[in-house]
């Protein structure tokens, strides 16, 4: 291969050290991989959150040698049920159940915390040889035969191709003035892990109450984590409350199916919005994951779309090298963004339709969505679709995302 400059990749979290990993498989240890994040130095990583990892993403970390490490802290989700009620509803009817497989044996997600699995990736990213550096980039200036890419502490490197991901507020992503189009939602996504006396078996839920949906996903040991949608306001009352008032608050969506509850960490509120860049390019510059896109959780696949992203620019750029071109091209850029941009518009506007469908009180809207959702649910083809999408295994999938090495 001709080409031997670096590939710079701003943002050391899934999306960024994912596609350093897939780059290092395709490219060998030729061609220099960087990643530069403050986050670096603070390791290991405390992040309490947690995330489901669909199959498709979980068929990548295998496949860039990562799975094995968090295998045995990965719950797998065996059992998705959804709901639809009002909070004060003695009975919540289930609308839609599935069992959580693609394949035989191959669970549709599973729930990891963030944690375990950030630092699997920096512990193979260094095995790897990928130098990572806990300093942002700071600036970068683009020519027609590469880009400069100047690290905060003034260190300078010639690189083929600069990759923004560094999270919504892109600096990046600013930097090289692409615009970004959408919308804030009066809505926060309350954020907690439960601690439960009953065994959760797998098992997900979904109940759609009117301020949003209110997810339970179940993690390794009697725990789960909580995505929970409320109102703006109504989420900085809730986790403003003393503890016993916010165990009430939450008794009240969770029920005590699972037995006794108690709050493992403290809850948190984060704002929902949606928007997507205009570009997923620019001048010797990618996009990727939240730098490119950010959607409402109802779906689950906010995080997935990023890994995504990585499996598709990682494709792209290892296609293009082994044919002696260089990565950095603009018509090598474009096949990426004609790849994702596509599908991340299609499904924001999906994500977008099911917020609107099932953040009201309207009982007309709800007898329509109760009708629909028992469709999917009495229909097997309908219901192996809505489980390959939500696996993230439909539309055009990228090698990684099929558990093959690039």
């Amino acid at each position: 291969m001709s080409h031997k400059r670096s590939i710079v990749i701003g943002g050391g979290a899934f999306a960024g050290l994912g596609l350093a990993l897939g780059l290092r498989q395709g490219l060998g240890p030729d061609v220099p991989i960087v990643v530069a994040d403050p986050a670096f130095a603070n390791r290991p990583s405390s992040d309490p959150r947690a995330s489901a990892i669909v199959a498709a993403c979980r068929r990548l970390f295998e496949t860039l040698g990562v799975w094995r490490e968090v295998a045995d802290h990965a719950q797998p989700i065996l059992d998705m049920v959804v709901t639809d009620s009002k909070l004060d509803d003695s009975v919540r009817p289930t609308f839609l159940t599935f069992g959580g497989e693609v394949e035989p044996g191959e669970p549709f997600a599973h729930m990891v915390e963030n944690r375990r699995l950030v630092d699997a990736l920096v512990a193979r990213a260094e095995a790897d040889g990928i130098a990572l550096h806990a300093l942002a980039v700071s600036d970068f200036e683009s020519r027609p035969d590469g880009i400069n890419v100047t690290l905060s502490d003034g260190h300078s490197i010639d690189a083929s191709l600069l990759v923004a991901a560094d999270g919504a507020k892109s600096k990046l992503r600013e930097r090289a003035g692409i615009a970004t189009h959408g919308w804030d939602y009066d809505q926060s996504g309350i954020v907690v892990t439960v601690v439960h006396e009953r065994d959760h078996h797998g098992r997900a839920e979904e109940h759609f109450l009117p301020a949003g949906p209110f997810a339970i996903l179940p993690l390794k040991g009697n725990r789960s984590s909580l995505v929970w949608t409320e109102s703006r306001a109504e989420a900085t009352r809730i986790v403003a409350l003393p503890a016993d008032q916010f165990k009430s608050e939450l008794e009240l969506r969770f029920g005590l199916h699972l037995g006794e509850l108690n709050v493992a960490d403290k809850p948190r509120a984060f704002p929902l919005g949606y928007f997507v860049a205009r570009s997923f390019v620019g001048e010797r510059l990618a996009l990727i994951g939240d730098a490119a896109h950010v959607i409402h959780p109802i779906a689950g696949q906010g995080l997935n779309m990023g890994i995504k992203d990585a499996a598709a620019l990682a494709e792209v750029i290892v296609d293009a090298s082994r044919l002696g071109i260089d990565p950095g091209q603009a018509d090598v850029l474009e096949r990426y963004q004609r790849w994702r941009r596509f599908d991340t518009v299609a499904m924001g506007v999906a994500t977008n339709s099911l917020n609107m469908l099932f953040s009201n009180r309207s009982t007309v809207l709800r007898a329509v969505r109760d009708i629909g959702l028992g469709l999917v649910d009495r229909v097997p083809p309908l219901k192996a679709a809505f489980i390959k999408q939500a696996a993230g295994l439909s539309g055009e999938v990228p090698r990684l995302l099929r558990g093959e090495a690039l």
